[in-house]
């Protein structure tokens, strides 16, 4: 496979792209280090590919690049790129237009005149409070977050092109993607840090709210077989098939890390959704996925790089 990733400086995309050259795939990576999170950090993420033969690194806004000629050499798109956080998406939207519909429009643009195959990574944030649990990829979309109708307008591009054009395009909906690399503004890198430190763990509403958290390995193996699968057209969710409450996550973090952080309770952020819960069954028959990394396991791994990383 020759493959693009887009934002393959990332916390799940230079998984993906570490994946793709272990198999011995060729791959192009695009990321333009925007400041969201310090870019040093996602430097460190590539450190591995930086040595690969099989990989060469393109900074670049992908409104900026030269799309026609990084896709000549490519089979598939795994675009990941995107302006990630709910909460910031409501003072900073002209962000998440640009650099999630904006740069979307781009590379469905480009690919369908190449007739190139794109997997878009979308999120649960589209089904924002859903009206059933587990959540099935028919339910209706009410993101409760600008970001949420960001990735909502990404996938009705994706489906439009794929009408009107040879496109051929698959949607990945994950859901609480955590691990290793995982951004420092993500629940769980914050709550393992400051556990780490002692510090109090400050819990946004009072913790009852259901996530269904996903190991990224999970993630990168469901999204590889997307695209090895050849599920076109279809729209699957990607999530850890056993929903925990926030507390529970919490509880394990201190537990595993022998912390005596206090936790303080603020009030719930705006574009928080309640629950969140995926219905993978479509996923385990299209994709053959199975996540096999439950939550205090994956906590577990979390953990042990932030101290590794800490103690760097």
């Amino acid at each position: 496979m020759r493959a693009l990733v887009t934002g393959v400086a990332g916390f799940i995309g230079s998984q993906l792209a570490e994946e793709l050259v272990k198999r011995g795939d060729s791959v192009v990576g695009i990321d333009c280090f925007t400041p969201y999170y310090s870019p040093s950090l996602k430097r460190k993420n590539l450190s591995a590919l930086m040595s690969a033969e099989r990989f060469r690194l393109v900074k670049k806004n992908i409104l900026s690049a030269d799309l026609g000629e990084l896709l000549r050499r490519t089979d598939v798109v795994f675009h990941l790129a995107a302006q990630p956080g709910i909460r910031l998406s409501w003072s900073k939207f002209e962000q998440y237009v640009e650099n999630n519909l904006l740069a979307t429009q781009a590379i469905l643009q480009q690919c369908g005149k190449q007739r190139k195959r794109v997997v878009f990574a979308s999120s649960s944030s589209v089904y924002g409070d859903s009206e059933t649990y587990p959540t099935k990829e028919d339910a209706p979309l009410l993101p409760v977050s600008p970001y949420g109708v960001t990735k909502q307008a990404c996938e009705r591009l994706c489906a439009l092109y794929a009408r009107n054009t040879s496109l051929e395009t698959i949607i990945l909906r994950y859901f609480t993607v955590f691990g290793p690399r995982q951004r420092p503004d993500m629940g769980i890198h914050r709550f393992i840090e400051l556990a780490l430190k002692g510090q109090p763990l400050t819990v946004y509403g009072d913790g009852s709210q259901e996530r269904d958290f996903t190991f990224v390995s999970d993630i990168v193996s469901g999204t590889l077989s997307a695209a090895e699968k050849g599920a076109w057209g279809e729209t699957i969710n990607l999530g850890g098939g056993k929903p925990s409450k926030l507390m529970d996550a919490v509880e394990m973090i201190l537990t595993e890390t022998s912390s005596r952080s206090k936790i303080k309770f603020d009030p719930p952020q705006m574009g928080d959704a309640k629950r969140t819960a995926a219905d993978i069954s479509k996923a385990k028959e299209l994709l053959g996925y199975n996540p096999s990394v439950d939550l205090r396991t994956g906590i577990r791994r979390q953990i042990e790089w932030q101290a590794r990383r800490r103690g760097a």
